[in-house]
């Protein structure tokens, strides 16, 4: 039976991150103390330095020689039955990749590190932070892995589909990236080589198409390499900029209109486009950079306070004079918004390219487009092929391990579990020096990780940004799906009392938040994914409070 003491121990536990989280919130859609830049300083230091120093003390701290087999056992069990169900639902009755993937990441990934240690201690005791620890070690090293696996392979094939429709890709004997293609998940543009040989079997070399191609107009024309900035996973700038286009004066170029009331500025081998719109929106921040797998900032190669001003806002064209680029003031004239278009506009010996209008995004309009979204009707293909599973195999594990030797938290994990089974292999206490160095970076973990979810929350225009169908549907898989598979393979094998009532609480646990970084990256249902982050947030303080109760009676 709950007592009122269990109850207001739980609180102390939880109130302080909700706190945390609160004043996050407040300081920026209330008293506007941050900006989204700042946001994203305070952001990075989250996702460099707190959250993985934060998991690194954890494991270094937990005995994996006495794991508890039954609890991993019945994790690990609940997470192969839903992956399993979901396939035979995706394979033979069409629920698609797609699909199976945000299914998996609702239904199994919940936020251990964060939530799941101070509450499910507060709960039952200390005992259950090792249990926590190991679900963590488990996800970070595994789950988290494979859930990258699938996302580059929806990816891969994506990319394959888009260059090799029909039976030319069933001929790919060979694919081999740069150095700097990281990934496929499209937040670089590019681009593929082919060369066959004389038994007809094609070698790909993928390439980063504004950075590895030697003769990319971009960057051999005006030496400049567009580059996603990391103020958000889905950069968005809207700019209020006049467009009296025959008042411009020295520009030489050409001017076409698009289907949608754009216009390309073409000069040389560089256009732009604009085309009406609404009034200038600062960039938006994404928590997702809290997790991201980019540990290194990267600032836009465009100047974001130029694109944001409202008034007299400058814009930029290409010199005709030893292809530089220069700024000129625009005049007074109706709003229009800067757009960028799926790859960077060639206009050949002065001509003009029309294009498809699209808010500016560096980060999205290096995305390939899917087959449907494509209007052309060369890109149904009824019978598309695929390269030879050991192709695909090798391509993919590449570009997850690249990515993972990204992510600052894959080291935080691989050292905290390494040092974990040699210090008490051999009883081997840390230094007092380095100890208390981590002790004072990870104290502030759980806080900032908090702050950084409020700091996310305000920035967001809406809390269900999916619909209050999807969002139902994603609520009742979290709360309601999870914790059932999870009680069911932990009864299975036997787990009975304190552990069982843990492992279904933690089941019942918030949407984690690196799931939702995949699916902002690789643009998977991310208002799903968003909609779970943030109102799952809200709502799984008072869900596990009446798990707790409940399995109390």
């Amino acid at each position: 039976m709950i007592t009122a003491d269990d109850f207001y121990k739980v609180m102390c536990a939880m109130v302080p991150l909700y706190f945390a989280m609160l004043v996050a919130y407040g300081s920026v859609k209330w008293y506007k103390i941050f900006t989204p830049e700042q946001c994203s300083g305070i952001n990075r230091f989250v996702a460099v330095f707190a959250v993985p120093v934060l998991s690194f003390h954890f494991i270094a701290q937990n005995n994996p020689y006495q794991m508890d087999t039954k609890f991993i056992l019945a994790d690990t069990l609940s997470k192969v039955l839903v992956l399993v169900l979901l396939s035979v639902w995706a394979v033979f009755f069409n629920g698609g990749l797609d699909w199976l993937i945000t299914l998996f990441s609702i239904a199994c990934l919940p936020n251990t590190l964060v939530m799941g240690i101070p509450l499910l201690k507060a709960m039952y005791g200390d005992f259950t932070q090792s249990l926590m620890v190991q679900v963590v070690v488990l996800q970070c090293i595994i789950w988290y892995t494979l859930l990258l696996f699938l996302f580059e392979y929806r990816a891969a094939t994506i990319l394959i589909k888009t260059q090799f429709p029909g039976h030319a890709a069933a001929s790919i004997s060979k694919i081999e990236l740069d150095d700097d293609v990281i990934s496929l998940d499209g937040r670089d543009p590019l681009r593929t080589e082919s060369e066959t040989d004389g038994t007809g079997r094609i070698r790909v070399r993928i390439r980063r198409s504004t950075s590895s191609a030697p003769d990319s107009a971009l960057s051999s024309s005006i030496c400049l390499t567009p580059r996603p900035s990391n103020l958000s996973n889905a950069e968005v700038f809207s700019v209020n900029t006049p467009v009296t286009l025959h008042e411009y004066h020295g520009y030489n170029g050409h001017f076409s209109h698009g289907p949608n009331n754009e216009t390309v500025l073409c000069n040389g081998d560089l256009g732009f486009a604009y085309r009406s719109g609404t009034s200038p929106r600062l960039s938006g921040y994404a928590s997702s950079d809290a997790y991201s797998l980019q540990p290194t900032p990267r600032a836009s190669n465009f100047n974001e306070l130029d694109l944001t001003n409202a008034a007299n806002t400058p814009f930029w064209v290409r010199s005709p004079v030893a292809g530089k680029i220069f700024r000129q003031q625009s005049p007074a004239a109706p709003e229009v918004r800067q757009v960028w278009d799926e790859s960077p506009i060639i206009c050949p010996n002065g001509g003009s390219k029309d294009v498809t209008g699209k808010e500016i995004s560096f980060r999205d309009c290096c995305k390939m487009p899917a087959p449907e979204q494509s209007n052309s009707k060369e890109a149904v293909v009824t019978n598309q092929e695929m390269p030879h599973a050991i192709v695909m195999l090798r391509l993919i594990l590449v570009v997850v391990g690249r990515k993972l030797s990204r992510n600052p938290n894959t080291y935080s994990s691989v050292l905290g579990l390494l040092w974990s089974l040699a210090s008490f292999k051999w009883n081997v206490g840390m230094p007092s020096l380095v100890k208390y160095s981590i002790k004072i970076i990870s104290d502030a973990g759980l806080g900032m990780a908090m702050f950084s979810l409020g700091l996310f929350m305000a920035l967001q225009p809406r809390i269900i940004v999916c619909g209050k169908k999807r969002a139902t549907m994603a609520m009742a898989i979290r709360f309601l799906c999870g914790p059932i598979v999870m009680s069911a393979t932990s009864v299975a094998i036997g787990m009975r009392g304190v552990r069982l009532r843990a492992a279904i609480v933690q089941a019942a646990l918030s949407q984690g938040i690196v799931p939702f970084v995949f699916a902002r990256e690789y643009g998977l249902h991310p208002d799903i994914m968003s909609t779970g982050v943030i109102f799952g947030m809200l709502v799984s303080l008072p869900v596990t409070l009446i798990y707790y109760v409940f399995l109390g009676l």
